[in-house]
């Protein structure tokens, strides 16, 4: 939802008739995954994918029906005979599409993407209803799901993250698809330095959204990062609150000065940022966690810092260090230390 989410909101906007068409299994080399989704529009505006090409054909064709008649389909493809007649996939693998008009409730998930709020979307298959849930416990839509997810629910609560599930349900032929989306992951960089720009070059690439915070602007200036998604010229401690942090955010510390590395180091150490890091030697690092120590902060606080940042990949070019620490984010991300996997056994 979220690759295709802006031209969802601008055709709402232009009051276009949409159906959504979702892979809600897949099994083999298939194309795309669960949760990929094709867009349609009555006018025959497309965007997104099922299929990387292989049944956008048909599932387009699919698309107009259940606009016509606001009755949602759901399809299965799988790899094309020898003829080549029949529609189906070319890598082997097997798809089901689910098909439906476009609904208020996933006007409420894509207002949920737009705010960076966490919220779950159910959807059931044979009856095309929709849950809508929120941290917070608020609920819209089918309230007769709700006994289906408490483990979601319970979810919701903990650490968030996206994540596509297929279940089955009590009663026959019923199949119910779930969503959780999560804000997509932030690296928020405190420190317009060299460093700074190719970190927010490489990070858009991986999907992070990135901020850039300086409050000089000669560092902070738009023509250095045209690329940022934010770029605040503020101190730390005025732009940065610890409640505004959590599990989905990466805070690195590259201004490699005092009066920036420890206000912006203490902020994020009350939060839930899922990694911190500062840049500077171990003498440089022992005297920001000497400064911490001072404003109450424990060994076990400041051994949530990251530092030396990054991992040790041996360049000493701005573009080398900034994949240091972006490979070490991603490692951290994922749950890894980031050595190297020919010395996996």
């Amino acid at each position: 939802m979220r690759e295709i989410a802006s031209n969802l909101i601008d055709w709402l906007e232009d009051g276009e008739s949409i159906a959504l068409a979702t892979v809600v299994r897949a099994e083999g080399p298939s194309p795309r995954s669960p949760g990929s989704r094709l867009a349609v529009t009555a006018s025959g505006r497309m965007a997104g994918s099922v299929s990387g090409g292989c049944v956008e054909g048909a599932v387009f064709e699919i698309a107009q029906q259940v606009i016509a008649s606001r009755a949602p389909q759901q399809l299965h493809f799988e790899v094309a005979d020898n003829t080549g007649w029949d529609v189906g996939l070319s890598c082997g693998g097997k798809i089901d599409v689910f098909v439906e008009p476009a609904t208020p409730a996933h006007r409420l998930v894509l207002e949920s993407l737009v705010t960076r709020e966490t919220v779950a979307f159910a959807t059931h298959l044979s009856l095309g209803t929709h849950l809508v849930l929120w941290p917070d416990g608020r609920q819209t839509g089918d309230a007769s799901l709700t006994g289906a997810l408490q483990g979601v629910l319970r979810h919701l609560h903990s650490q968030p993250r996206c994540f596509c599930e297929w279940h089955s349900m009590d009663q026959p032929d019923g199949h119910l698809f779930l969503e959780v989306f999560a804000p997509p992951p932030r690296i928020l960089i405190v420190g317009a330095v060299h460093i700074a720009v190719p970190l927010v070059q490489m990070a858009k690439h991986l999907g992070f959204q990135t901020r850039v915070i300086d409050p000089r602007r000669t560092f902070g200036a738009r023509e250095r990062f045209p690329d940022v998604d934010e770029l605040v010229n503020a101190w730390p401690q005025d732009t940065l609150k610890p409640e505004e942090l959590g599990p989905q955010d990466y805070v690195v510390v590259l201004s490699h000065d005092p009066k920036f590395d420890v206000p912006a180091l203490s902020i994020a150490l009350r939060s839930e940022a899922a990694y911190i890091g500062l840049i500077g030697s171990r003498s440089t690092q022992m005297d920001r966690h000497v400064a911490l120590s001072a404003d109450g902060f424990t060994a076990k606080d400041i051994a949530r810092i990251h530092g030396p940042i990054g991992l040790d990949l041996g360049g000493r070019e701005p573009a080398h260090i900034a994949l240091a620490i972006l490979a070490e984010i991603v490692a951290v991300q994922h749950g890894r230390s980031g050595g190297m996997l020919s010395s996996l056994s």
